[in-house]
């Protein structure tokens, strides 16, 4: 029986192969953000609706629109999710609804992020694993060895 190692089959980007990706990359996170309001707004309206109508009777004319209205909230978070997976299988790991996208790279052997937002032409940011959006550093600064007499 053998099971397969995710972090064996982890995807990493260089810099070009996550370039190259983004045009497909920004037609999925265009889908995923837009879909995200679309399940966003059913939802909300189903809460409201949900929430005034919490004592209502079963023969109430609005108890089918409210199914019909759940069933739609349905499967538009299938579409989403469907959009999710498509990029999970690119190897491109959503950060946000907001489109913040990291792509999976490697520096000095050890695990960053390649970090692109929708609306960015191309991926000019990384950060450590840890570091997320607020430790966004120049693309310029992925390679660049430390300078002599300095230690990081």
């Amino acid at each position: 029986m053998s099971s397969a190692n995710p972090v064996a089959t982890k995807k990493f980007f260089s810099l070009d192969e996550a370039n190259k990706t983004l045009p497909l990359v920004k037609q999925i996170v265009g889908d995923i953000v837009r879909q995200f309001q679309i399940v966003n707004e059913l939802d909300t309206r189903l809460s409201g609706v949900l929430q005034r109508d919490a004592k209502r009777r079963r023969d109430d004319p609005y108890t089918e629109e409210l199914a019909h209205t759940k069933t739609e909230l349905e499967g538009e978070e299938e579409k989403l999710n469907a959009y999710r997976e498509e990029l999970e299988k690119l190897g491109v790991e959503l950060k946000g609804t907001d489109g913040l996208c990291d792509f999976p790279s490697l520096k000095d052997g050890r695990e960053v992020y390649l970090c692109w937002r929708l609306g960015e032409d191309s991926v000019i940011h990384w950060h450590e694993v840890n570091a997320g959006f607020a430790g966004r550093q120049s693309i310029a600064t992925l390679n660049t060895p430390p300078r002599p007499g300095r230690q990081r």
